[in-house]
């Protein structure tokens, strides 16, 4: 059965009017607050409300106090908040040449690209009085600042952080190791050629 044009136009007209209908323009009018906007409602003349005492953002409640602050009660923890493993010293390894080797150089000796350019020498990293610090110390410098070193917490995730610390002890041990502290299985390692990116490394250095 076919739709004559007069019952089609009837339709389309039809149709036509349900959707102005359901797009009124008070629709798009809604009482409703933009930031910053006053307000006759409440009695402080703001539209926002404080927040709740003890609000916590989703994600942020950071209830363990030696991850996020690397302290027990007011003092630098000397233990890492997490088992070390080697995919904890991978990951430190990685994240200290990334943010921190441009001025500590590679090996922590203070020795960094920028500094060889001008910018404030730090101390080195396996000095006695550096090495006699907790690590939590390590880990609220690098949350923190110290001195001339800005603080990194905004580009360093919390957990590379403690990575980090724990990769900066690797170097203070491996300022004052001999070859015997390499075990016995590894040694023949330390005779092979570097790669040509480590010698790039070391030449950068130097």
């Amino acid at each position: 059965m076919r739709t004559r044009p007069s019952s089609r136009r009837l339709l389309a007209a039809v149709a036509l009017a349900l959707a102005t209908a359901a797009c009124r323009q008070d629709m798009h009018d809604q009482p409703k607050y933009v930031p910053l906007r006053g307000s006759t409602f409440f009695g402080d003349g703001a539209s926002a409300r404080p927040l709740v005492a003890g609000t916590v953002a989703r994600g942020q409640l950071r209830d363990d106090t030696l991850l996020y602050t690397g302290k027990v009660g007011d003092e630098p923890s000397s233990e890492m908040p997490f088992p070390v493993t080697e995919a904890v010293m991978h990951r430190g390894q990685e994240a200290f040449n990334a943010y921190c080797q441009h001025c500590h150089g590679l090996t922590g000796s203070g020795d960094g690209m920028v500094v060889l350019r001008g910018y404030t020498r730090p101390p080195a990293l396996w000095t006695d009085r550096v090495k006699e610090r907790p690590i939590g110390h390590i880990f609220d410098v690098i949350t923190n600042g110290f001195g001339a070193m800005p603080d990194h917490a905004a580009q360093v995730k919390v957990e590379d952080r403690w990575a980090i610390a724990a990769y900066v002890r690797a170097l203070q041990a491996s300022a004052s190791g001999t070859v015997n502290d390499v075990p016995v299985e590894q040694r023949e390692q330390l005779d092979r050629p570097a790669t040509p990116a480590a010698a790039a490394g070391h030449e950068q250095q130097h």
